[in-house]
Parts: C-alpha cells; sequence; structure tokens
C-alpha cells in the first residue's frame, strides 16, 4: 500500500492516542494545582492556628487580671485614734525653718497613728460578725491601702471626723486565692494564707463583702514590690511613650530626609553603593547591638542618665532608621518614572518635581512604614536591658530624663517575680495591652495606608 495514501483510521487512532497523553499531562498538572493550593491553605490555616492558640492562652490568662478583688469599707476618721493634732500653721513672725520642723513632727505623729485599726474597726462597722476575727482581718487587704488612708488625711485634714465609703484592694495572696490560681488541697505549709484568712476570704467572698471589680490601678499605678496588689504599668507606659516620641522626633525626619537623598539627589556611584549595603546591614543587625551602641556611646561617653526614656528613645532610634530609610525609599521607587518626566517636561525643577509631586504620591507607604517601625520600637526589650531600663521604678517618670523602664521591659520584670502565682495573670495582661498597641499602630498603618495609596 502507497505510504502516501491518508488512512483516516490511523490518523483517527493517532488523535486519540494523542488526546489521552493530553489528558493524562492535564490531569497530572491539575493535581499538582491542588496539591499545591492545599498546601499553601494549610500553611496559612496552621499559621492562624498557632496565632489563635498563642492570643487564647494569653487571654485567658490575663484577662482575669483586669479585675481585682476589693471591698467597699466605711471608714470612720475617728479623732480619738487620729491624735495627732491640728495641721501646724505658720505662726507670724515664725521662721519657715521651725514651721518645717513642727509640721515635720506632725507628720510624723500622722505616721505613728494606728491607720490598720481604722480599717479594721471599718470593716467589723461593715460586718459586726467580724470582730471575733479581729486578728486575722488585715491581712485580707493590701499593706499599702494604710498608707494611702495617711495620704489622704495628709492630704485633706478636714476629713477627721467624718465618715466616708472607701475602696480598699484585696491583698494579692486574698487576689491568687479567690481566683483559684493555687491549688486548694495544698497543705497548710505549702499555702501563702493562714488557715484562718483563707477561711475568712472564702466566708466574705460568699457574703458578697469581697468582690471582683475592673483594677484601674493597674493602668494608674506603677510597679511595686512592697505591696504587689498595687502594681501596675502606668510607669511603664509613660516611659514607652517618651521613648516613642523621641523616636518619632528623631528617627523618621532624618530617616525620610536621608532616603529622599539617596533616592532622589545622591549621585549613583560607588560611595552611594556602600551606603545602601550599609544601610541594609545595619537593617539585619540584632537589636542588642544596638543597645551595646547606646550603652558605650550615650551613657558611657555622653554621661547621659542611666535607665532614662532619652537614652532609650536614642537607642531605638538607631534602630529604626534603617527601616525608615528602607521603606520611604522603596516608596519612592513605587512611583512611575512618568511622573517625574512630565513634572521636569513641564519646566519643574528637580527640587518642585520630588517635593510637589512624587512625595506625595509616596507618602502612604512612607507613613505606613514609618508606624510599621515605631510599633517595631515599642516591643523592643534587648536594648534597652543593656542600658539599664530593667531596673525597679516605683514612680511615674514626669520628663524623659528620669529613671523609667518600658511596657515589654517590665513584662520580663513580672515574668521573673516570686510571687508568680499573682505576677503571671499580671505578665499576660501587661502583654494585652502591648498587642493591643502594636495592633492598633498597625491597624493605622493599614488604614492610611488604604485611605491615601494611589493606584497607577
Amino acid at each position: 500500500m502507497d505510504q502516501n495514501v491518508f488512512d483516516p483510521k490511523a490518523a483517527a487512532e493517532s488523535r486519540e492516542r494523542r488526546k489521552k497523553v493530553i489528558e493524562k499531562s492535564l490531569a497530572k498538572r491539575h493535581r499538582k494545582e491542588k496539591a499545591f493550593r492545599y498546601a499553601g491553605f494549610s500553611a496559612v490555616v496552621i499559621g492562624l492556628a498557632f496565632v489563635a492558640l498563642l492570643f487564647t492562652s494569653i487571654l485567658a490568662k490575663g484577662l482575669p487580671a483586669f479585675w481585682q478583688t476589693s471591698m467597699t469599707v466605711p471608714i470612720y476618721f475617728d479623732p480619738q485614734v487620729i491624735n495627732a493634732g491640728p495641721v501646724p500653721v505658720r505662726g507670724q513672725g515664725e521662721t519657715p525653718a521651725h514651721y518645717q520642723e513642727r509640721y515635720i513632727d506632725w507628720q510624723t505623729k500622722m505616721g505613728m497613728v494606728d491607720w490598720d485599726g481604722i480599717i479594721v474597726n471599718g470593716m467589723i462597722a461593715k460586718d459586726p460578725a467580724l470582730a471575733s476575727q479581729r486578728d486575722y482581718l488585715s491581712s485580707l487587704y493590701a499593706s499599702s491601702e494604710a498608707y494611702r488612708l495617711r495620704d489622704m488625711v495628709f492630704a485633706d485634714p478636714s476629713l477627721i471626723g467624718k465618715k466616708e465609703n472607701l475602696n480598699f484592694l484585696g491583698d494579692a495572696n486574698v487576689d491568687v486565692w479567690l481566683k483559684g490560681n493555687i491549688d486548694r488541697s495544698l497543705p497548710d505549709d505549702q499555702q501563702q494564707l493562714d488557715p484562718e484568712v483563707r477561711k475568712l476570704a472564702d466566708e466574705l467572698k460568699a457574703k458578697g463583702i469581697l468582690e471582683n471589680t475592673f483594677n484601674l490601678n493597674l493602668f494608674k499605678n506603677p510597679d511595686s514590690r512592697s505591696s504587689p496588689a498595687i502594681s501596675g504599668l502606668a510607669g511603664a507606659f509613660m516611659g514607652s511613650l517618651f521613648m516613642m516620641l523621641i523616636v518619632i522626633i528623631i528617627a523618621i525626619p532624618i530617616g525620610v530626609a536621608s532616603a529622599i537623598y539617596l533616592e532622589e539627589f545622591a549621585p549613583k556611584n560607588i560611595l552611594t553603593d556602600i551606603i545602601e549595603v550599609n544601610i541594609n546591614n545595619l537593617a539585619a543587625v540584632p537589636s542588642i547591638v544596638f543597645g551595646l551602641l547606646g550603652a558605650a556611646i550615650f551613657i558611657g561617653w555622653m554621661h547621659l542618665p542611666l535607665s532614662a526614656p532619652l537614652v532609650g528613645g536614642l537607642v531605638l532610634s538607631l534602630m529604626t532608621l534603617p527601616t525608615v530609610i528602607i521603606t520611604t525609599r522603596a516608596s519612592l521607587k513605587a512611583v512611575p518614572p512618568s511622573i517625574r518626566q512630565a513634572a521636569l517636561g513641564l519646566g519643574a525643577s528637580k527640587f518642585q518635581t520630588v517635593f510637589h509631586h512624587v512625595l506625595p504620591l509616596a507618602l502612604p507607604g512612607i507613613m505606613t512604614g514609618s508606624i510599621i517601625g515605631v510599633a517595631h520600637a515599642l516591643g523592643e526589650t534587648a536594648p534597652l536591658l543593656l542600658i539599664g531600663m530593667s531596673a525597679f521604678v516605683a514612680s511615674i517618670p514626669t520628663t524623659p530624663f528620669d529613671q523609667s523602664t518600658a511596657l515589654p521591659v517590665q513584662v520580663y520584670l513580672w515574668q521573673g517575680n516570686e510571687l508568680r502565682n499573682f505576677f503571671e495573670g499580671r505578665t499576660a495582661a501587661a502583654i494585652i495591652v502591648l498587642l493591643a498597641l502594636m495592633i492598633g499602630l498597625n491597624s493605622l498603618a493599614i488604614w492610611l495606608r488604604k485611605k491615601f495609596e494611589v493606584r497607577w
């Protein structure tokens, strides 16, 4: 048979074979695509599951710490007990030194007043059945509450002789006991409270005298070791606030200006290439190295105060600077060259082109990068430990020169506290506050990008 003669049957068989090969290959490609999609989706689900597990664990431990055991007690400022006499008034012709001596003597007498007895009397007045357990009542409230009562009279001596309903925080160990954060089946020698105090706390809880109230002290007070129940985040929050203000004032303007110059004005030569490589390297340097640099320069050489937000802000500014420069340059590069060419073609100068046309279009990306850099600085701990901000500070800083700590460092300090049963919840609560701030900053960055972003 002539080979050039067309054979319909053979052609059909050939088409069928090719069709089967193509279908088999197509099915194989579809299986690979589906497997890849499932793998990618599974990776996202696993990642979200770990995030959900982390947040669930933190919320489960931290949310109860936003409520704390307290009691409202009718306090009678008994003049028979507060017998230090009237507040000294400076007499005519009296020297300041003599008046100061009399005033200090009055304060000393006020400090010797039995303030715990006044609180205990108030508790008995609220529930007369407590009179038989008077010796254990002072173990139910925080030790600092007696000093708070004294300070109230210092500030307003007219309270003497009056009756006020005041709220008192429960002792840290009482709070732990009532929240079930300690095993009640442990023997007495392993418990933090005497058996009588534990029984009394349960009775007052059942009567509604001891109750859980929202813990505003967590946000109003600084840290405390003498009375853990009143410890709060106010000092750490103010320290972080001062540092972030310094980062915003120093790192963002310098970083944006440097990026604009390097991207738009600097000549393209080996020097700018070296600078760019070093900026990228600085962005990858471990943060603890910046802490060593800050300790050597700002504290060792410039003699700035140890553990001050000023030093912390300067160190975090150095750490944030490369991030701001890199994100700003990326935002400037994202602006189409046609914008620059059109402006230059209409007679605008290089300066006008950059600041009137390019920079406004790059602004959303610059703001996003800057906010993310600030959020990163807010969560840093390692560099702050090396400049002394891990010290215990029992006051709220009022200036960037005062000793302070920061929110992530406060988490670190509370995690290592010996009263673990109480501070474990406090630590998780501090993490919640820190995460809320960081999520807020990142949400602000996303909102700004969506609001001001221009698509070409």
